[in-house]
């Protein structure tokens, strides 16, 4: 009964845990969602042909000619809808790998926690490999929310895109002209340049930090 009842209080806490993750995310992609749009504006300026002279001038002209602060949040749900994948998928893969390296091969893939002796972590480089893996699995998954995102910040800019109001309308749209490798997956490959790295170092710190507040 007492292992039964620790075993719920523990999926409890990773729940609601997550849940919170989940939910301050959010919240920070909300508040600073504007920001993303100017600086997808301004860099998708052509040399001679710009729009907005610099930043101040782009919130203005957005505010003005795109309804005010919804032209701000162009792209946002899409944005919120690849973070859940995103971040399950990741977390989920990095677990699974690690779970399953250790059972199989403790000893060259692991090593003793340096908070616990009798915990078994896995080593930084294996570390570092199974968070680019995990990385590369997510981001494989959300990517054409992401490809979605970008086209709808970039609606009002981009002539063929000005009728796409909608995650709908703008996936639909990308699917039926371009398909799904030059469409929805355009551009994958040099995304994986940054996410897999960015990813290896993020799992490893999280791994290391553990250790060092004494959580194995």
């Amino acid at each position: 009964m007492g292992e039964s009842l620790k075993t719920a209080v523990t999926y409890r806490f990773v729940k609601v845990e997550s849940t919170a993750v989940f939910a301050d995310c959010m919240t920070a992609v909300i508040c600073t969602y504007p920001l993303d749009v100017v600086r997808v504006r301004l860099a998708f300026q052509v040399k001679g042909e710009h729009t907005y002279s610099g930043i101040i001038h782009a919130f203005k002209t957005i505010y003005a000619k795109e309804g005010g602060f919804l032209g701000f949040y162009r792209g946002l749900m899409p944005t919120i809808l690849g973070m859940a994948p995103y971040a399950g998928v990741s977390f989920f893969t990095f677990g699974t790998l690690k779970s399953v390296g250790l059972s199989y091969a403790p000893t060259l893939l692991g090593r003793p926690s340096s908070d616990n002796p009798n915990v078994l972590v896995l080593k930084t480089h294996i570390n570092l490999l199974c968070g680019g893996v995990a990385g590369a699995i997510a981001q494989t998954i959300s990517y054409p929310f992401d490809v979605t995102r970008r086209r709808m910040q970039l609606g009002t800019v981009l002539p063929e895109f000005e009728k796409c109001l909608t995650m709908r309308e703008t996936m639909k749209y990308v699917y039926g002209h371009h398909g799904i490798r030059k469409g929805l997956y355009r551009g994958l490959s040099l995304n994986y340049i940054r996410c897999i790295p960015s990813q290896a170092v993020a799992f490893t710190t999280y791994e290391i930090m553990k250790q060092f507040f004494h959580l194995n």
